[in-house]
């Protein structure tokens, strides 16, 4: 048996040769894992779960919230999300001052890099950009600081493709219904979560998304 992790082109690649030859794949491949902040939630407590999900390891882990989906009037605390996020502090990984380290190749900085830019032409508004830092003693490292993009839609590059950065999308939505079909959606479905008060508005989003985790 083949068990693995990671892209989708070499997921794609194990899997077609592993079964041709007779194994058992499992392949877990890309990923977009979506936050749905309802504006019943605590917010002070909502905000700092969403800049460690987004941004702790620098994004880069599976189950990274990447993409959050603000409702009504949840979508007021965005500013007060960049707020914190701004502050977070960027270096080198053994370094315990540091909050978001590198990225693990240059290929994966120019991935997001790319992603940002590809997200400004399409029509997103950057609101933090975490492009061309510059780290003390690291002229050569793989950084890109927090990055929040805002009014992202479906049909843009960044919310197609798996980052695996530090960059949070924010997608905004009149309802949990509008949210929770944005989220069945996209192709990725590795997990989901939503913030809120109501246990109700909590068993209906468990019970109507669909992903791996919730």
């Amino acid at each position: 048996a083949i068990s693995f992790v990671g892209g989708d082109a070499a997921g794609d690649h194990i899997h077609e040769r592993g079964t041709k030859n007779g194994k058992r794949v499992q392949s877990n491949k890309g990923a977009k894992n979506h936050g749905t902040i309802m504006p019943d939630s605590a917010k002070e407590n909502v905000l700092n779960a969403l800049i460690g999900a987004s941004f702790g390891a620098a994004g880069q882990r599976c189950m990274a919230l990447s993409t959050n989906i603000f409702v009504g009037d949840a979508q007021d605390w965005i500013p007060e999300l960049r707020a914190k996020a701004e502050g977070l502090v960027v270096g080198e990984g053994m370094d315990a001052k540091s909050d978001v380290g590198p990225l693990i190749t240059a290929q994966s900085k120019e991935r997001c890099e790319r992603l940002i830019q590809s997200a400004a032409e399409q029509g997103a508004e950057i609101i933090l950009d975490g492009r061309g830092i510059e780290v003390d003693g690291c002229p050569n490292g793989n950084f890109v600081g927090p990055t929040i993009i805002d009014n992202v839609t479906p049909e843009m590059d960044c919310y197609k493709e798996e980052i695996f950065g530090p960059v949070m999308l924010c997608m905004r939505a009149d309802s949990m219904e509008e949210a929770i079909e944005i989220t069945n959606s996209n192709p990725y479905g590795n997990g989901a979560a939503i913030f809120t008060q109501s246990g109700g508005a909590a068993r209906k989003y468990v019970s109507e998304v669909d992903a791996g985790q919730v």
